[in-house]
Order: structure tokens, then C-alpha cells, then sequence
């Protein structure tokens, strides 16, 4: 049994549809909204789709939010659930590609396919897990500077054709085993967004595979809202604060373990 959940807060309805058109016609078996705005318009969208199950919430964050889908999936039995932003685009198809990888292994604990932007290039979301050093680098310096670090972070000169297990991957969509969520835990609440998908996926990879897979590939209309609102920067920074105090700034020897194989990259 496959499971989705997607989180919403005040997103365009043609958007959600479009989404939501894609994961009615897949082999998911249930997709669960989480309306962090808590709007009768995204119930009645909702309405319209024949697996969808609505949830009513404030706006709780990212994570905590997801957990509420991931929760339902357990208790129902899921065997596998997917997160997904709606700014995504895929076929039904790609869902079933996905699907076929991961039951491959009962070890792989997570899938993550190739994410481009709609013109086609690669944007890199499967990385290293970052130090205090990377991400200050490449939020605020000039992309001129520190290029072979910012390079290295990013897995830039990785092989892309082949499957890699990577220490994070960037939650826009990833397929998860639901035994994997059983053993390793859920998103961590104390994140209201940003780096809860780092959290989660170096917990899983302490146990499981989490894969980079390059097929199949799935389109991201990524915002970068905290390049573009004050707001969403501090909340950015107020929670990598609580991800590096979680984990460590500097000596974070885990870190160093999981990001090894990939420095002579």
C-alpha cells in the first residue's frame, strides 16, 4: 500500500489540482492533504478527488505537518509514503518507476529521483550534509567565491547517470519505506521548516540506503522563499540554529562519516 501527503498553505488552486490530478491517476492509494490554513476552498478541492483525505490544521510548520500524513499512513498500514511539494511535476508513471526501485531492497530506506528545473537543468538536491561553513557560503557570499566548496556541498561533479546513497536529499519529494519511519522516527517538530528533511534523512541513512536514483526525473518550480522574504530568512536561520545545536557545529564526527565517501568528489 502506497500513501501520499502533501501540505498546503494558501496554494494556488491550479496548482494543487494539477497535483493532486497526477497522484488520483498513480498507484497511490490514498493522498492526504494537510491544510496548514485551514481554507473551505482547499476542502472543497479536496472534495473533488476520490482518494483524498483532507486535514484541517494551523499552520504548524513543514515537518509537523507531514507527520500528520505519515502518522495516518502507519495506522493504516501503508507500506511505503510519499512526501511531495505541490510545485511538482510528474506522472503517474514516475510514481510506479519510484515504487519499483525501492522494493527492491528491504535495506533502502529511502528514494529520491532526479530534480531539474523546467528547463531541464539539474538543481541538485541530493548533498552532503552540510557544516555551519557551506550553508553560510552559500546563502550570503557571491557565487564567485568558494566555488569548489560550494561544488563539493552540492555533489556538483557526482555522476548523475548512476544511483548513489547520499546522506540528504532535499524534501520536495521522497519516497520513504514506512518500516524506515517506524525505526528512525518521523520529521522533528522542533523544526518549523528547512532542515527537517536533512534531520531525517541522516537519521534513516544511519540504518537504510537512501538513494539518489536519476530516473525517474520529476520538475520543481522551487520559490526560494527565504531568498526573496526577511521573514522566511530569519525563520531559515532560526532553525539551521536548532539544527546545528541539535547535531553540532564543528565537531560532528557522524557528519564526517556520512559525507567521507564523497570528498574526492
Amino acid at each position: 500500500m502506497l500513501t501520499a501527503s502533501v501540505v498546503t498553505y494558501h496554494t494556488p488552486d491550479r496548482e494543487l489540482k494539477d497535483c493532486l490530478h497526477a497522484l488520483q491517476q498513480s498507484c497511490t492509494d490514498q493522498i492526504i492533504i494537510i491544510d496548514n490554513a485551514s481554507e473551505e476552498r482547499i476542502r472543497g478541492i479536496a472534495s473533488l478527488f476520490s482518494k483524498v483525505k483532507y486535514i484541517p490544521s494551523g499552520n504548524i510548520g513543514y515537518g509537523s505537518a507531514h507527520n500528520k500524513g505519515m502518522r495516518h499512513a502507519i495506522e493504516s498500514g501503508a507500506d511505503f509514503h510519499l512526501v511531495l511539494n505541490t510545485d511538482t511535476c510528474f506522472t503517474p508513471e514516475d510514481i510506479s518507476e519510484l515504487l519499483d526501485r525501492i522494493k527492491e531492497a528491504n535495506d533502502i530506506g529511502i528514494v529520491h529521483p532526479r530534480i531539474t528545473d523546467r528547463s531541464g537543468n539539474d538543481l541538485l538536491t541530493s548533498r552532503m550534509l552540510p557544516t555551519p561553513a557551506d550553508l553560510f557560503i552559500r546563502r550570503f557570499l557571491p557565487k564567485r567565491m568558494f566555488r569548489h566548496r560550494r561544488d563539493r556541498y552540492l555533489l556538483k561533479n557526482l555522476d548523475r547517470n548512476n544511483s548513489h546513497n547520499i546522506p540528504y536529499h532535499q524534501g520536495s519529494f521522497l519516497l520513504f519505506r514506512v518500516s524506515a519511519l517506524k525505526d528512525c522516527g518521523l520529521f522533528d517538530e522542533r523544526f518549523f521548516m528547512y532542515p527537517e528533511d536533512i534531520d531525517l534523512c541522516r537519521r534513516i541513512h544511519r540504518k537504510y540506503r537512501t538513494l539518489y536514483v536519476p530516473a525517474p526525473t520529476v520538475v520543481h518550480h522551487h520559490r526560494a522563499a527565504s531568498y526573496k522574504s526577511l521573514r522566511m530568512l530569519r525563520i531559515h536561520i532560526a532553525n539551521m540554529i536548532r539544527y546545528f545545536n541539535k547535531w553540532g557545529w564543528w565537531n560532528d564526527s557522524e557528519r564526517k562519516a556520512m559525507n567521507a565517501p564523497f570528498l574526492k568528489h
